[in-house]
């Protein structure tokens, strides 16, 4: 073992990511938003309703919460042990690469299978395959971050990952709804362009972990190691707090807007209207995730950046729950997409300068990346429950605002950044 082998693994990075590896990074990012977040706000949900021939409308939103609780399950294990396996990862082609190359196989073989289900049981099978191929993808592909980007160019080149969720709402929401139409073509588009989008990024290089170097691993070791004291670890445990309270309040706040505007407002336009609401968002979001990010970097900086965004998007909801309004909902949109595009592209980076091990990096951001995703999963099922009691949506909206507000206040009690 000679200490550049170990520099070349486990050091923080200094020199600065180039121009092609942050445009292959953004690429991917888009084929892989377009892949899970078109089926969520369009695909899914039609599907869902097509199979149980129901006109009560809170049956369907109930089935869907409920076959996103269960792929929500799926990503609580996918997560976490993805990264502790690549960390581990002797292959010739890197820690990251092997499994970004094997989630995004999973994630699209599941997409093209789920197209062609016919009952509820199926659809929940193969979404839960899916969402559990997105996990081994991302838990990957965000560890790259922490491997190979400087801390002074994480703000900006985590806007990169979270300017292509905006534009992978609408563009894949737009192509199933008037390019690839029908439920299998749609999955199938789906799946063929993340495979092709996210190719490119394999081709870059990715730090080989010398054989000696490789930790033992254990069930039960990995099952403990997936423990971080927040006594111990304070920093980690509130940025994931913060993390975990703010992305359920975006997830109540997004994930239904299409039973919102249909059950909701009564829209006759609920389809047409959605891609309004979510092109105004995605403005937004790619504004404030890559100016936001990169200004973050410059001031050093991330905690008021978090804070403030969590607040915006609280705002946002209170507005959604009480003027119930298309016009009032498109500038709950605006300032939805502004908060949140900043919180995805600073919270990274804080997320990254926080994590207690650098031999660990891929498991810990594992863990972070189930508050990310977890949240969207299971929303919809407490989302539904809330409606359902309420026969309304304005609960569902102050729950979300009140969320994201508690991720603020969380995130004000990280001391080792700024």
């Amino acid at each position: 073992m000679t200490e550049t082998q170990t520099t070349a693994v486990f050091a923080e990075p200094t020199r600065k990511v180039t121009g092609r590896w942050i445009a292959f990074f953004a690429i991917a990012w888009l084929g892989i938003w377009m892949a899970q977040l078109a089926p969520v706000q369009k695909l899914l949900p039609e599907q869902i309703t097509a199979q149980l021939k129901t006109t009560y409308w809170v049956d369907n939103v109930v089935a869907f919460g409920i076959i996103s609780g269960i792929s929500g399950v799926c990503a609580i294990i996918a997560y976490p042990l993805t990264g502790a396996l690549s960390d581990r990862t002797t292959s010739r082609f890197g820690r990251r690469r092997p499994w970004i190359a094997i989630g995004t196989l999973v994630f699209a073989i599941s997409l093209i299978v789920l197209g062609a289900q016919t009952t509820i049981v199926g659809i929940g099978v193969f979404w839960s395959l899916a969402l559990t191929g997105f996990c081994i993808l991302t838990a990957a592909l965000t560890a790259t971050i922490s491997d190979q980007v400087p801390v002074n160019q994480r703000g900006y080149v985590s806007g990169w990952l979270s300017a292509p969720q905006a534009i992978g709402i609408i563009l894949g929401v737009m192509l199933v709804t008037y390019v690839f139409v029908g439920t299998f073509v749609g999955y199938a588009a789906m799946a063929v362009l993340l495979v092709v989008l996210v190719t490119p990024f394999l081709f870059l290089p990715d730090a080989v972990l010398p054989v000696e170097l490789k930790e033992k691993m254990t069930a039960r070791g990995v099952v403990q190691s997936l423990w971080i004291s927040p006594r111990q670890h304070p920093d980690f445990g509130w940025t994931l707090l913060s993390r975990v309270l703010v992305n359920f309040g975006n997830a109540f706040g997004t994930t239904m807007l299409l039973y919102f505007l249909q059950f909701g407002l009564h829209d006759k336009h609920a389809d047409d209207d959605l891609l309004t609401l979510i092109l105004i968002y995605m403005v937004f979001v790619i504004i404030a995730s890559l100016a936001l990010g990169r200004l973050s970097d410059r001031l050093g900086r991330r905690k008021a950046f978090v804070f403030i965004s969590s607040a915006l998007q609280g705002v946002a909801a209170l507005l959604l729950a009480f003027l119930p309004d298309f016009t009032v909902a498109m500038v709950a949109a605006g300032l939805l997409g502004l908060g949140y595009g900043c919180f995805l592209s600073v919270d990274q980076a804080l997320a990254t300068q926080v994590l207690p091990d650098p031999e660990s990096r891929g498991k810990d951001l594992g863990i972070m990346n189930i508050a990310t995703a977890v949240p969207q999963a299971i929303a919809p099922l407490i989302g539904a429950g809330v409606v359902a009691m309420m026969g309304g949506f304005v609960g569902l909206f102050v729950m979300s605002g009140v969320f994201a507000f508690a991720g603020a206040l969380a995130v004000a009690r990280v001391k080792a950044v700024r």
